[in-house]
């Protein structure tokens, strides 16, 4: 790998991974909508396109044909929040993820690495299981998981290679939606109870820079038609993490479980397993969890 395109690359995924290919000396086009690039280092190994991604084939003539040799496709829009929800939206992305697997062999990229999402898994155990009524929720995952399934049979078809990462909860420094790890930790900076499910579901997370050095290796070593799952390497019980993050954030304060009802899917332990980029990447995260939501939380107390 010499030289990547990257979609969605002002977002918190793209641009740290952009960060990290940009160290390793890899010449990237950075594509996001206009004027969202603030959050890009300045570089000139990094050359801006201002575009929506929905438009990108519009804008083709824009970028040097046979220059590139790896596509990172992160854009996707309503990953978090209420339009995680919008069936019309979440189809959109799959259509568009599989678009930009077909502008990706125009230009001459013979790898197509995709961000995928744990709630793949969640949403096959979910829909699958007989008498089950699957929350609106699911739709997020669903047009994760319809693009999983497009994107290998068009890509099989064009003879680019497909690389699907399985993420399974991203967090870190420059990340502001309400998920899990944000939400408890604000609770803690306002002195909020601790209140959650029994939290015996099996659970994993992993630190933004782990996330992005992830990224780059399976650009260098990710094995085509592969599926990777990113996490850290010890997946657990959701109890353990937070007795980690309480013990490591405010050590006098006690977590109550049980108070909020469960209604999601509790998945084998297996279904995390980070054998596959260990094995083929030799990648190994290096921040632990305690370390990281520290560092997440001295950044959210900032902003």
């Amino acid at each position: 790998m010499k030289r990547a395109i990257v979609t969605g690359a002002n977002g918190f995924v793209g641009r740290n991974t952009v960060k990290e290919l940009i160290n390793n000396g890899i010449e990237v086009l950075a594509v996001d909508l206009p004027g969202c690039n603030d959050n890009l280092p300045d570089s000139d190994r990094i050359t801006f396109l201002g575009t929506d991604v929905f438009a990108l084939a519009e804008n083709i003539d824009k970028i040097q044909k046979d220059h590139y040799d790896t596509f990172y496709h992160f854009a996707w829009v309503g990953s978090a929040g209420e339009k995680r929800t919008d069936c019309d939206l979440q189809m959109k992305n799959a259509l568009c993820t599989v678009e930009c697997i077909k502008i990706a062999k125009t230009l001459g990229c013979n790898k197509f690495i995709c961000a995928g999402s744990i709630m793949e898994k969640e949403v096959m155990a979910a829909v699958n299981a007989q008498g089950s009524k699957p929350g609106m929720g699911y739709i997020y995952g669903m047009g994760k998981l319809t693009a999983h399934c497009m994107s290998k049979a068009t890509a099989a078809a064009l003879g680019i290679d497909l690389v699907w990462a399985i993420i399974t909860n991203a967090y870190g420094p420059g990340e502001l939606s309400p998920r899990f790890v944000n939400t408890t930790i604000r609770k803690i900076i306002n002195n909020e109870p601790l209140q959650f499910t029994a939290a015996t579901q099996n659970y994993d997370f992993i630190y933004i820079d782990d996330i992005a050095r992830a990224f780059y290796l399976l650009g260098e070593k990710g094995k085509p038609f592969c599926e990777y799952v990113l996490g850290s390497g010890n997946a657990r019980p959701l109890r353990e993490f937070i007795a980690e993050m309480t013990e490591a954030l405010c050590p006098n304060v006690k977590p109550v479980f049980g108070d909020v009802p469960f209604t999601g899917v509790n998945m084998p332990i297996e279904v995390f397993s980070t054998k596959a980029i260990e094995q083929d990447c030799g990648f190994r995260t290096e921040v632990s969890f305690a370390e990281g939501t520290k560092r997440t939380m001295e950044w959210l107390k900032e902003v």
